[in-house]
Order: C-alpha cells, then sequence, then structure tokens
C-alpha cells in the first residue's frame, strides 16, 4: 500500500506524519502481520484512528475532527475473548471478564486515540485495545499499542485528517 502525504507511517524506527519525524514506540514483541491476544506485538497493515479519549481532570479537550469523550472513573476497555464485549469500552463496574481501566493512576492514557484494529466486529482473540497513547519513556516498548511523546501524540490527535490512515509497515 503506497503512503500518501496524510498517512501515519508507523516502523519500528519511528513514525511519519504530514512531513513530521516522530519518534514512538512498538508492541515488545516488535510487528507482527498475525496478532493475537496478549502476543505484545504490535499488528501491521492499514488502520483508521475512529475516536479520542482524554483525561479532562488532567487535560483540556485535544481538539481535531476526532470524536472525543472524556474517559469516566468507570470506564473500561474488555481484553477477554470470551467475553461478548471483547475489544469494546464499557462503562461498567464489577465486569466480570478481564479488562484493562481506562482510567489510570499514571499518565499513560491521559489521551487514547482509538484505532479500528478488529474493532468495531472483534474476532475473539485476534487482539484488543490497540491505541495510541503517551508512552512511559522514550521508545520504551508497549503490550502492542503505539506510544508517542505527549505533545507528538497531541499533535496528532489535533491534525489527523479525514483521509488519513496508520500504516504500520514491517
Amino acid at each position: 500500500m503506497t503512503p500518501r502525504a496524510d498517512d501515519l507511517v508507523v516502523t519500528r524506527w519511528g513514525a511519519r506524519f504530514l512531513g513530521r519525524r516522530l519518534a514512538c514506540a512498538i508492541g515488545k514483541r516488535g510487528l507482527t502481520a498475525n496478532k493475537r491476544e496478549g502476543d505484545g506485538a504490535t499488528p501491521t497493515g492499514p488502520l483508521r484512528l475512529c475516536a479520542a479519549a482524554f483525561r479532562a481532570d488532567r487535560l483540556p479537550r485535544p481538539g481535531g475532527i476526532l470524536p472525543q469523550r472524556a474517559i469516566g472513573p468507570r470506564d473500561i476497555w474488555s481484553d477477554d475473548p470470551a467475553d461478548p464485549a471483547y475489544n469494546h469500552g464499557l462503562t461498567a463496574s464489577g465486569h466480570p471478564f478481564s479488562h484493562e481501566r481506562l482510567r489510570r493512576p499514571d499518565p499513560l492514557y491521559n489521551l487514547i486515540l482509538m484505532t479500528d484494529h478488529n474493532w468495531p466486529d472483534a474476532t475473539p482473540g485476534k487482539g484488543s485495545a490497540i491505541f495510541l497513547h503517551r508512552w512511559r519513556k522514550p521508545r520504551h516498548p508497549t503490550q502492542g499499542c503505539i506510544a508517542f511523546a505527549p505533545a507528538d501524540l497531541r499533535w496528532i490527535a489535533q491534525n489527523w485528517r479525514p483521509r488519513s490512515r496508520i500504516l504500520i509497515k514491517p
């Protein structure tokens, strides 16, 4: 697939978007064409950004064209292939399936850009919660997401365009 000027192109060495080079981190197991739940790898191929979620108690609305919502204290993301809501965001207390809390005590999910990897029609076990989010520290590997410096992540959200895609290249 040939990248367009408004695509976010991600490789194991970094990313580029709208003429800017951006440092990023990928999954601790590298890139994969066969994403599986819990494998620690980032899926290759084209993805789209669907929405943004942010901690309104920590930062202002990011702006840009993506649908945006504040992360609440009960917001979770299902990562259990047995869950009928697998790879979907929920607002729940006491959810009986494995899930990830979106309102974290650390700043990792202060801003999340959600991709369409295995969403909205999720195939159980094919991977969940592939987000763009803040990195722990420069280039520190993720569990499969793509992580950026906070300022770069915000810049991506603000400059995302309707035709933009994420192209993850092996």
